[in-house]
């Protein structure tokens, strides 16, 4: 029986090429504010934690002095490297490990950001916790992530489609439970953010290589779920849909 962190190697690491492609995860606004809103002088030491394909370290890069892309899976690093290499990026290294046990020294980092990765922490706030060890004072963590909406309806079902088409998901956190885990750390918390992201069925069930009976399931669910789901999801005849996402900062005082 795998552990959730096995799950997430297994499960990526089958699929990396799709995410060093995938738009969703290469382009949106979140990411261009990310970049925007983060302050930079253009001396910075950057972490992205949990950086899948790297798209995110790969924006940051040009405007700072260096970024560690940390992936918990090797194949990820791979695409990281290759992407690098073909914009020829330099200032990017690759590092393998788990976000809840960083390899790297206090005060490492002016800045530590992720992207589309936190959904699949299994203690999240390990990782807060991490995040503000390995800052500076006065660092900034920048969080962009899909969320849960505090209705239970609404968030039972994201779960459910979002376990359906990848074994790995943990949870879509909401709002509210961000911002708890944000000032339990003694992170502040600011929402810089909100956006709804539309999904095309089809490319987000094979970006991840959902096996054809959990697709089949996934549909079921669609037809079938009540509509306040529908409504608020905006799932259309051909299953395309809209799951809400959230763009925080937390900064580490002194």
């Amino acid at each position: 029986m795998q552990d959730v962190k096995a799950s997430v190697q297994q499960q990526f690491g089958q699929v990396a090429v799709n995410y060093a492609t995938s738009t969703v995860h290469a382009s949106g606004e979140d990411l261009t504010r990310m970049v925007q809103l983060a302050e930079l002088t253009g001396h910075e030491q950057v972490m992205d934690a949990g950086c899948g394909a790297g798209h995110t370290a790969l924006a940051f890069a040009p405007k700072v002095a260096h970024v560690i892309a940390y992936d918990l899976t090797a194949t990820m690093l791979d695409q990281v490297q290759r992407l690098a290499s073909e914009r020829q990026i330099t200032n990017l290294t690759t590092e393998q490990g788990d976000v809840e046990y960083l390899p790297f020294d206090d005060e490492s980092f002016d800045r530590v950001v992720s992207r589309y990765s936190a959904h699949h922490w299994p203690h999240p706030a390990k990782a807060l916790a991490e995040f503000k060890r390995v800052l500076k004072p006065g660092g900034q963590f920048i969080l962009s992530d899909i969320v849960a909406v505090e209705d239970p309806t609404l968030d039972t079902f994201l779960q459910t489609i979002e376990l359906l088409r990848d074994p790995s998901h943990v949870r879509d956190h909401s709002i509210s439970q961000w911002q708890r885990m944000f000032t339990d750390t003694d992170f502040t918390f600011e929402i810089l953010f909100t956006w709804d992201l539309p999904l095309d069925f089809d490319a987000w069930v094979k970006r991840i290589a959902t096996p054809a009976l959990n697709i089949s399931m996934l549909k079921i669910l669609f037809d079938g779920a009540p509509s306040e789901v529908r409504d608020a999801m905006d799932v259309q005849p051909n299953y395309r849909f809209q799951i809400p996402g959230a763009l925080f900062r937390g900064r580490r005082n002194a």
